[in-house]
């Protein structure tokens, strides 16, 4: 038992000096272009509720374009948690309260005037349910004007700042948000 305790000690230990020499050998944790590797560590900070709402109502939603990530509550309190994508920048990242006005199943898109300002060669219109649809296959309309939490064909953009305004979701999120909110449910962008 004792030559057991020791070869566990001596595992530890060199478990420890590989932490260290990987502390101080840079060269192992950086790739060939010498850029650092990111570390594998979750950015979700998950807020309470009652930080940001009086009362659950319908059920809320808490978007942190930070963290790139929304949490719904139901009325009866249980939380889910789904990773998005967030606006592309700070222009484009509009803050504080609003509401879920109106719900769509295999919505339509247009660019907004700002988005045809920027970019004149885009579509004016592109149906529901085509695969170059950016809004995916749900979206939940807010009560701001041009502003939605919907699906996207694109998983890339999922975690990143990718959007024009807006929140992503995988297809699959959007969808069992979508079933679970009803219109009139509160949503904060934090």
């Amino acid at each position: 038992m004792q030559s057991r305790n020791r070869f566990l000690m001596s595992r530890r230990a060199f478990a420890g000096s590989l932490g260290t020499t990987l502390l101080f050998a840079p060269s192992v944790v950086t790739s060939e272009t010498t850029e650092p590797v990111r570390r594998n560590v979750s950015s979700f900070r998950t807020h309470a509720w009652e930080d940001h709402f009086d009362t659950l109502g319908v059920g809320l939603i808490i978007s942190d374009t930070s963290s790139k990530v929304i949490q719904h509550w139901t009325a009866e309190g249980e939380m889910r948690l789904y990773p998005t994508s967030v606006p592309i920048s700070e222009e484009l990242t509009r803050r504080g309260y609003t509401e879920v006005v109106e719900k769509r199943k295999n919505p339509s898109w247009a660019p907004t005037p700002s988005m045809r300002e920027r970019n004149p060669e885009w579509p004016l219109r592109i149906p529901g349910g085509d695969p170059a649809n950016p809004l995916g296959t749900r979206a939940l309309y807010l009560s701001w004007q041009y502003y939605r939490i919907h699906g996207t064909q694109d998983t890339r953009k999922i975690g990143r700042r990718s959007s024009n305004g807006c929140i992503g979701l995988y297809n699959e999120h959007i969808e069992e948000v979508f079933d679970r909110v009803p219109v009139g449910t509160q949503v904060k962008l934090i």
